[in-house]
């Protein structure tokens, strides 16, 4: 078994399915949808934590019902790559709450954040935080969602 990608059976995916859209289900109700026993559905849940394919267990919130409504993709281009300027980039974003995301990026940007908050002007103290937290950032660029079409965080099963 490759420790990277362990092998997962058709009913360790049916366990991973019924979790991911509530994870708030007793361990005999996961097992009554797949077929299982409690105790054998809590011995393979269980094995699913361990290796950490499970991370974590969280609640989901609606973030419109709290009034923050407008989800911002911020696009950044920098100059520096060096290790000095990635561990502030990273301190600067870790340390805006309202920052849900940042990725990488391969191709013509190199972060990419979302950003959820209120309105335009909640966003502007946001962006006036990181620009003041972060040096050398060569292009900021925010794009705001008009309509949230799909969200999910259930992963699917590779094909």
């Amino acid at each position: 078994m490759n420790d990277a990608f362990p092998q997962l059976d058709a009913i360790d995916w049916a366990i991973l399915g019924v979790v991911q859209r509530d994870a708030s289900l007793p361990v005999h109700e996961v097992g009554d949808r797949v077929g299982l026993s409690a105790n054998a559905c809590w011995r393979r849940i269980k094995r699913l934590e361990d290796s950490g394919i499970i991370a974590r267990r969280v609640a989901l919130v609606d973030a419109a019902k709290l009034g923050l409504a407008t989800t911002v993709f911020v696009a950044i281009r920098t100059q520096r790559h060096d290790p000095a300027w990635l561990e502030a980039f990273s301190k600067g974003v870790a340390a805006i709450d309202e920052i849900s995301e940042c990725h990488r990026m391969a191709g013509d940007v190199d972060y990419l954040l979302k950003i959820v908050v209120r309105d335009i002007a909640h966003y502007d103290r946001i962006y006036r935080k990181l620009i003041a937290a972060v040096p050398d950032l060569a292009d900021v660029s925010s794009s705001f969602s008009m309509e949230k079409m799909k969200a999910t965080t259930a992963l699917a099963r590779p094909a």
